[in-house]
Order: structure tokens, then C-alpha cells, then sequence
């Protein structure tokens, strides 16, 4: 038994899936500018591998998502937080040492209404990269075992 939707569907999901993935990066990239973050960049960019396992199948995916490298994604996501966490335990807990330091993301922000420069955040875009990371191979892998538990429950209801 095929599980593919038909080429219409199959079309539309290869013109709009790589606009998904962009689009949750930029929310991601621009959170601690705009309404969004981290966790909702991830989120985004995850709906665009349920939308792949919902089009071409969870065999159709299988070779182009791996769990075991979303684990690792998740991994580093996870690690680079805590990291960046700890980094400016000297003051406290969370500190942004980055900030209005002149390096990247250490602008110093305008006061007032500026153009929403993305390098004034200090860590917080990095801490968003690094929850988005998290989000997106943590729901990826999520996608990917209740896809293949769901072919399990067809087995034995077919049987």
C-alpha cells in the first residue's frame, strides 16, 4: 500500500516546504525583536516535517530525517543554552554579557524607535537559535515516532 498523496499535493508541498523551514528561522532569528522566539520558530519549522510525513509517507521520509541526527540537534541546542546560561554566572544566572559590548550582537541599541537592529540582543538571539534548535529536532522527532506508531496501529488493525 503506497502512503503519498497525490502529485498535486506532493507539488505544493515541494514549493512551499523550503518557505516553511525560512520562515521559521526568521521568527526564530528576529525574536527578540518582534512577537516570536525560540520556541515558536521551532515550532514552525517542525510543521514543515509533519507536513513532509503527512505527504509522502513515513517511509518517504525516513531517508531525508533521521532521528538519530534530530537527537543530536536537539543535543547541541540543548547544551549551547545551559552554556550560555552559565556563562554569565560571575554576575548572575542568564546574565547577557554580550550586551553593548561592540562585538556580535553587542550593539548598542537605540533609544527610542530604531529599524530593529539584530545585533543589539546580546545572547538572547543566540539563546532563540538555540531553543529553536531544540524545538525543531524535538518535535521532528516526535513527528517521526508518532508517524511510525501509527503504521503499527494499522498493522494490527488490518491483521
Amino acid at each position: 500500500m503506497k502512503n503519498e498523496m497525490s502529485r498535486i499535493v506532493r507539488t505544493v508541498t515541494t514549493l512551499i516546504y523550503g518557505f516553511i523551514i525560512v520562515y521559521g528561522f526568521y521568527v526564530i532569528a528576529h525574536g527578540h525583536l518582534t512577537p516570536g522566539g525560540g520556541f515558536q520558530g521551532g515550532a514552525i519549522a517542525a510543521s514543515a516535517f509533519a507536513l513532509l510525513v503527512v505527504t509522502y509517507g513515513d517511509q518517504g521520509v525516513k531517508d531525508f530525517l533521521k532521528k538519530d541526527i534530530l537527537s543530536l540537534v536537539e543535543s547541541t541546542g540543548l547544551v549551547l543554552f545551559i552554556a550560555f546560561a552559565f556563562f554569565g554566572l560571575g554576575v548572575t544566572f542568564f546574565y547577557n554579557f554580550m550586551a553593548n559590548s561592540g562585538g556580535l550582537f553587542g550593539n548598542s541599541a537605540i533609544i527610542g524607535i530604531n529599524p530593529g537592529d539584530l545585533n543589539t540582543g546580546g545572547t538572547i538571539p543566540i539563546m532563540n537559535i538555540a531553543v529553536g534548535l531544540e524545538v525543531l529536532a524535538a518535535l521532528g522527532v516526535i513527528i517521526l515516532t508518532m508517524s511510525a506508531g501509527s503504521k503499527n496501529t494499522k498493522k494490527k488493525e488490518n491483521s
